[in-house]
């Protein structure tokens, strides 16, 4: 089990339920757990800032991982930068549509992207679970 909705559960807590809709860490998690998958102390969310920065969104990414004004992102951005795989399986798992799911990640993902980079970078030789329970803390 590949922790998704484990990740979900913290990204969640860690939002607050941004948005009132509480559904943002779920779907974050599902996203970063189809993206890490494995669990073997890879980090998926610098996966998926690189994902972000090949398909051209480098200044959103940087403004998020930043300690500046967080830029935003759309669903249509979301979805041309992720793996068509990727986008269906999160969508699967959340139970939503595949525009829904990449709607979701663009609204959620710059605030989580935030405050997992509370120092303007990602933190180093952590996993993401183990950097999620630190904000938490």
């Amino acid at each position: 089990m590949a922790g998704g909705n484990d990740l979900g559960s913290l990204l969640g807590g860690l939002l607050g339920g941004a948005g009132g809709q509480g559904g943002g860490g779920n779907i974050l998690g599902a996203l970063l757990g189809a993206l890490g998958g494995g669990g073997n102390g890879s980090n998926p969310l610098g996966g998926l800032l690189d994902m972000l920065t090949k398909a051209g969104l480098t200044d959103q990414a940087q403004s998020w991982v930043g300690t500046g004004e967080n830029q935003a992102v759309s669903g249509a951005q979301i979805a041309g930068a992720l793996p068509d795989d990727t986008l269906q399986k999160v969508a699967a798992d959340a139970g939503v549509s595949p525009e829904q799911a990449a709607d979701e990640i663009a609204q959620s993902l710059p605030q989580a992207v935030d405050k997992l980079t509370p120092n303007g970078s990602l933190p180093q030789g952590a996993s993401l679970e183990e950097i999620i329970r630190r904000q938490q803390l």
